[in-house]
């Protein structure tokens, strides 16, 4: 009855401790690496949050979203009419990301152009080069039912800080994804955040706020935990 028992403490023991990393060091590269290509288990490099609505609920789970602005009903009329977009466009889903996640995907294209990857290799300044810059968390919105591309312009994001202060956006750009489906548009609206700044910590979980394009006091807050993955 004990092996069974220090074996599984010994994969706890061994698994990494989740937290977002502001910075890639040796020991988080090696274990990225090694899940990418099959000698460990993946380790997570991302938090998404299923805002599409199932039979009332949203897929993430109820009381996922909270109504920051506008009153509850903002979030009852979302739950109760997702895809009529005349009051505006609904996030579809919302994903969060750092350096580790850019690194998977570097690591699994040199795993399938046949090459080894060393975690020294993925540290240096060619492939680092090419990843988010240090302290930078990456916050993905694909949303759906925009009036226009234009419109994707109107869209305030923050991060609620330690104080209760909003924190804007480091800087914003768009996946080149955005294509018109039934009159309206869908595509991903990427925002980059600096959370240590505002005091926010690596493992914290952290308010986001959100408002659509739409001329509405509804305004949204979802609750992204930075230790969930890394």
């Amino acid at each position: 009855m004990r092996k069974p028992v220090l074996l599984a403490l010994t994969v706890l023991l061994s698994a990494p401790a989740l937290a977002w990393v502001p910075k890639l060091e040796e020991t988080t590269a090696k274990n990225v690496i090694d899940g990418a290509y099959g000698r460990r288990d993946p380790v997570p490099t991302y938090q998404t949050i299923d805002l599409n609505v199932k039979d009332g609920k949203f897929a993430a789970g109820e009381g996922v979203v909270k109504a920051f602005d506008g009153g509850d009903q903002c979030v009852a009329d979302w739950l109760a009419k997702p895809t009529d977009f005349t009051g505006g466009s609904r996030p579809a889903t919302i994903t969060a990301s750092g350096q580790a996640d850019q690194l998977y995907f570097q690591a699994v294209d040199a795993r399938d152009n046949f090459k080894n990857l060393s975690a020294a290799d993925a540290l240096g300044a060619d492939l680092a080069g090419k990843r988010l810059a240090d302290g930078l968390l990456r916050v993905d919105i694909n949303v759906r039912g925009l009036p226009s591309e234009k419109a994707r312009d109107a869209y305030l994001v923050r991060l609620k800080g330690k104080d209760g202060k909003m924190v804007a956006p480091a800087r914003r750009s768009f996946v080149n994804d955005f294509k018109q489906d039934a009159g309206t548009w869908t595509g991903t609206l990427v925002y980059y955040f600096e959370p240590l700044k505002a005091g926010i910590g690596a493992s914290d979980k952290v308010e986001m706020l959100l408002r659509t394009e739409a001329d509405t006091n509804c305004a949204y807050s979802v609750t992204l935990d930075l230790g969930s993955f890394q």
